[in-house]
């Protein structure tokens, strides 16, 4: 499971150390891809295929399903972590979202967030005070 938040480096090659509480859930590769809210998502080859399912049975005929899959997958890159856990995240990513030197990896349960530091704290602030509306909104 991916919990959890965590401050990472960009190195000089576009490179992130995926945290050791989170690599074993990408052990066997992961896509990252454009988020929502201004992020980058990562997720594990098993959630990414079901997600890939789920996305197969939207309405093709719908605009907003065509707008959501070609921009989602037209970004998706698979990575596959090298020895040290280390990731590249392509240029053209990074630049989407504003990612430069440092980052926050956020874990979602099944996948996880990338963001910038200052994006997340943003965030975060703005979102704390609607935090209990939300837990009532989807029934918790």
């Amino acid at each position: 499971m991916l919990v959890g938040s965590f401050e990472r480096t960009i190195d000089p090659k576009g490179r992130i150390i995926l945290p050791r509480e989170m690599r074993r859930e990408f052990e066997g590769g992961l896509m990252v891809t454009k988020g929502l809210d201004n992020c980058l998502f990562l997720f594990p080859m098993k959630e990414w295929e079901k997600l890939v399912e789920r996305i197969d049975e939207m309405p093709s005929g719908s605009e907003s399903t065509r707008r959501f899959t070609r921009l989602f997958f037209a970004n998706a890159s698979h990575l596959v972590p090298d020895g040290q856990g280390r990731v590249l995240i392509p240029p053209r990513l990074r630049e989407m979202v504003g990612l430069q030197k440092e980052v926050v990896v956020v874990g979602l349960a099944s996948k996880a967030e990338v963001w910038n530091p200052e994006a997340w704290r943003l965030y975060q602030e703005q979102s704390a005070k609607h935090y209990e509306q939300s837990a009532a909104d989807i029934g918790y």
